[in-house]
């Protein structure tokens, strides 16, 4: 039996933020860091990828150890920005659950900057897990809107990471603390949430 329900935004968020995970070279992390925003040479024009999931983030950077991916940041958005590229979505495959038609899909695919892909979660030992974490990839004007109006702050966890890293086991109380997001139903039924 599932621990949670299959496709379920689990993130650490309070009454005006929430924190997603991206990893990149120590060239686009450290002048992200330091302004506080992404810069160059981080590229605008690009889909960027945020991972509202911890481990699901340490599974894709190993924990920061893959080539690209040796600095991970945490960025706190505003609710109010990751609920708007939520409500800009189609999901990268088709569901016929989501939508009546695979034409359906089509055209809101096309219509949409953000994609959302739903992929097994991971445990501490990076093994998959019954239940799926979102992945949101950025695009079009959303990134600009991400970049310079939605992030609220940009901080530097490898040294954390790396300290997860070398434990023989990672506790459960050494991460962050994730719990279910309250999304509007509009989105949840865009995004396909479980119910």
């Amino acid at each position: 039996m599932n621990e949670y329900p299959t496709r379920q935004i689990r993130a650490e968020f309070d009454d005006e933020s929430i924190t997603v995970y991206q990893a990149y070279s120590p060239q686009i992390a450290e002048p992200a860091v330091a302004r506080g925003r992404f810069v160059s040479p981080f590229k605008i024009d690009r889909m960027t990828w945020i991972k509202p999931s911890f481990l699901w983030m340490m599974y894709r950077s190993g924990w920061a150890t893959k080539p690209g991916q040796e600095r991970v940041l945490a960025i706190r958005l505003t609710r109010t920005g990751f609920e708007k590229a939520l409500s800009r979505s189609s999901l990268s495959h088709f569901d016929g659950e989501v939508y009546s038609s695979h034409d359906e899909w089509l055209r809101i695919k096309a219509e949409s900057p953000v994609r959302i892909q739903w992929d097994p979660e991971r445990n501490a030992a990076l093994e998959p897990l019954p239940w799926r974490a979102i992945q949101i990839g950025l695009g079009g004007t959303i990134v600009d809107d991400y970049v310079n109006r939605w992030t609220l702050g940009i901080d530097d966890i490898t040294d954390r990471v790396h300290h997860l890293r070398s434990q023989p086991f990672v506790a459960s109380e050494q991460l962050p603390v994730e719990r279910p997001y309250p999304l509007p139903p509009d989105i949840a039924q865009r995004i396909g949430a479980s119910r």
